[in-house]
């Protein structure tokens, strides 16, 4: 077992309401969690690997005693969906409409390119797709507690992103809408629709944060990671917009940019994506995977690193 799946934790983060926690929240080490009453359980994401899915999983039935009647993905990406098969038969999936999507023409679950280093094994997982979709919000009840899921209206992390918000304890998972303290990463979503999720955010007022990645957020935390991600997308507007008139390809534009305050975070060559989506949506013309990673790979300097 590595450190890091080690260092995986479950945490009560409000009455029923559990985060499961995969240190260090870099390429591929989600976070995931679960809202549970007497009346049913709803899983929030799986894990990438069948390893990492099935701890949690156990973790959960151990601290709950209950097998989840339903779950939601927050995004198509294998981080948080990969597990999905591990989940019991009955368990009832939901998803929004372009991420059931996603998730299905998804070519990585069937064999990791090496991209990656090492190369991740995903175990014994299988496509699992959504029951149901939503597109733009559906309340789930378990007896009397409400747990609703929510788009935020557009493009933003990807293009079918969903929230899953407990009102009455002010819970909110995020999915990959927040990265706490790691670099985001926004190449099939929007750069200019990430930042105006940030603020949509925000308005829900939330007590606690489990972000998609990264340690949980209370208190003024929650404000400050926020305020960072606000700075990070507009300082890729600025770099995207500055290397178009310059003429400089996404991968010279990032060579340019002084990162700043963002420089210490983990997975720094997501700026390259990021980049690569803003040239796109510029443009007009859809974002070569192939190109923007191959740049990526590039401006790291070799195969990104990862720990899952």
């Amino acid at each position: 077992m590595s450190g890091t799946e080690d260092a995986a934790q479950l945490v009560e983060v409000g009455s029923g309401i559990h985060a499961w926690v995969q240190p260090d929240g870099s390429w591929w080490l989600n976070n995931a969690g679960a809202i549970t009453t007497p009346s049913g359980q709803l899983v929030v994401d799986t894990c990438a690997t069948e390893t990492r899915a099935r701890r949690f999983l156990d973790a959960l039935s151990t601290a709950t005693g209950r097998a989840p009647k339903l779950a939601v993905n927050t995004h198509q990406h294998g981080d948080h969906t990969y597990g999905n098969s591990l989940l019991p038969a009955g368990t009832v999936l939901i998803g929004q409409e372009n991420m059931r999507e996603g998730l299905r023409t998804d070519p990585i679950i069937d064999g990791c390119p090496p991209f990656w280093s090492p190369v991740p094994d995903w175990g014994d997982v299988q496509r699992r797709l959504p029951d149901i979709t939503v597109t733009d919000a559906l309340t789930v009840h378990l007896g009397d507690r409400r747990v609703e899921l929510r788009h935020p209206g557009g493009p933003a992390h990807t293009t079918g992103d969903l929230v899953a918000w407990v009102p009455d304890e002010r819970v909110l998972f995020t999915g990959d809408l927040v990265f706490a303290g790691l670099t985001p990463l926004v190449f099939m979503g929007s750069v200019s629709g990430a930042l105006a999720a940030v603020d949509w955010l925000a308005e829900f007022g939330p007590r606690v944060v489990v972000p998609g990645h990264g340690p949980i957020l209370t208190g003024d935390d929650i404000a400050r990671v926020l305020d960072e991600h606000r700075r990070y997308y507009r300082l890729i507007l600025r770099t995207g917009a500055a290397g178009i008139e310059n003429g400089l390809s996404p991968l010279e534009a990032a060579r340019a940019v002084d990162l700043g305050e963002f420089a210490g975070w983990a997975d720094a060559e997501r700026l390259v994506l990021n980049l690569h989506r803003f040239y796109a949506d510029h443009h007009g013309s859809e974002l070569d995977l192939i190109a923007a990673f191959s740049d990526a790979l590039n401006y790291n300097g070799g195969p990104l690193p990862t720990h899952v």
